[in-house]
């Protein structure tokens, strides 16, 4: 998914599970997207951006009867219907036929249920472990290796063609949808056109409703087939529009980029895409769990900081096995949890992924999971399993109380960013702490 930098405010909804039939027979589970994608980097590589959280249900009702009878609702479709008038001229100006346009909005209304989901996002509060926890479960890996065994044909030919692991496609797509299991009903150009008019992002949501018709006006699918999550992502592994335009490919020869179907093909095909065009390098591993020394410098575990494994092995960074780590290229240092928790020597296919969602959660699901399907083990370092998540006001006055004490965070927004992360080990050295930058709940407490 497609724009600038990726916000860190992590969402959750509620997520509804339809049936997964009898490959999925055994505790089917959900979609997981902590941080949902706004945007898929341009073929050049624009960073992305993010929006709200994009859960997806199988919405039974999807414009219940109180909702129409509202007032409000009533008068919310006069306007919409205003708005799309105005919207058909600009999409027009931008090469949408008539008859697109005719077909794409027959029966289009305004959908309350998609402002509601859109307004009334529950904050994503879970600590990467507890994250962790569902995204690896045993059940998500026992499922992953199902799924890699019954399209093993097919991912085999997309590894070959792309470079990309087919475990890591295969990972993607049990955290996206639950391996085809959870993509979403919601019809995408009502629920797209219904966010643009809103007007809250109007700006993105637009473009993805122009892009969207443009996918049907090249005859990819047809309106009743382009369904979704509520925010518009759509197909086993939840392209939102403009992601698709990008790099969508059409890999079983039909003439079409089905990632619609039953058939995962496409968007299986799809996502390697989109990864190899995202920097992935074969034979390189997303990242590898490592041991520190007693006494390690924590300040070196920064993104900006790269080393071969060979210069970290001299700083007595070793594989959690006690083995030296191969020099498969420059790697950062990353703890995730600070230094009570998993540390990791990440690579630039961690990168790759981070443009599919930038979340660090999201990032070491994926990469944590393909290594489970591939027979991998657990996790092997411990977590402060006593800690909590910090809510969004909380990270906040985190931010308002270090700025205050001269830890400058320049932003006071609630994402937990390099500067943030900076400024707590500016001030976790001020007061003799391990500078590991980790914003926990005990640093708050501190602080106040």
């Amino acid at each position: 998914m497609q724009i600038r930098h990726l916000k860190r405010a992590c969402a959750s909804g509620l997520i509804l599970l339809v049936s997964m039939g009898p490959l999925w027979a055994n505790a089917p589970e959900r979609s997981l997207r902590p941080v949902p994608r706004e945007s898929a980097p341009q073929p050049e590589g624009i960073r992305v951006a993010a929006v709200g959280p994009v859960a997806m249900s199988a919405r039974p009702v999807a414009r219940p009867d109180d909702l129409l009878l509202r007032p409000e609702v009533t008068l919310a479709n006069a306007r919409f219907e205003n708005w799309i008038r105005s919207f058909k001229s600009r999409a027009k100006r931008q090469g949408i036929s008539g008859a697109v346009l005719d077909r794409a909005f027959r029966g289009v209304s305004y959908n309350a249920d998609v402002v509601r989901r859109d307004r009334n996002q529950s904050e994503f509060t879970k600590t990467l472990w507890e994250y962790l926890d569902t995204a690896a479960s045993d059940t998500r890996v026992k499922n992953g290796r199902a799924a890699l065994r019954k399209h093993a044909r097919t991912l085999e030919a997309i590894e070959r063609t792309y470079g990309v692991d087919k475990e890591v496609v295969v990972a993607i797509w049990g955290l996206e949808s639950a391996y085809g299991a959870v993509r979403g009903d919601t019809p995408v150009i009502e629920a797209l056109a219904t966010l643009a008019f809103d007007g809250r992002r109007g700006r993105f949501f637009e473009a993805q409703l122009i892009a969207a018709l443009k996918i049907l006006q090249s005859g990819d699918t047809v309106p009743r087939r382009m369904v979704g999550s509520w925010a518009g992502a759509m197909g086993h592994t939840q392209f939102i529009p403009t992601s698709y335009l990008s790099f969508a490919v059409d890999f079983t020869g039909d003439g079409k980029r089905d990632i619609w179907s039953d058939d995962p093909t496409d968007a299986l095909a799809s996502t390697a895409a989109y990864l190899k065009r995202s920097g992935w390098q074969s034979g390189v591993p997303w990242g590898i769990e490592v041991s520190l020394p007693r006494g390690f410098n924590y300040g070196l575990a920064n993104r900006k900081i790269k080393k071969m494994p060979s210069e970290w092995a001299g700083l007595g960074v070793r594989a959690v096995d006690g083995t030296s780590v191969r020099d498969y290229g420059r790697a950062s240092l990353l703890l995730p949890a600070g230094h009570r928790g998993a540390a990791f020597l990440i690579f630039r296919n961690f990168d790759a992924i981070e443009r599919y969602n930038t979340a660090d959660a999201y990032v070491i699901g994926v990469g944590h999971l393909s290594d489970r399907i591939k027979g991998g083990a657990k996790i092997k370092s411990s977590w402060p399993r006593n800690d909590r998540a910090l809510t969004f006001s909380e990270r906040k006055e985190l931010q308002r109380r270090l700025t205050a004490k001269g830890f400058d965070t320049v932003k006071i927004d609630g994402k937990i960013g390099p500067l943030t992360i900076e400024a707590v080990r500016a001030y976790q050295r001020a007061i003799g702490m391990e500078p590991d930058g980790y914003a926990s709940l005990d640093i708050l407490k501190r602080l106040r």
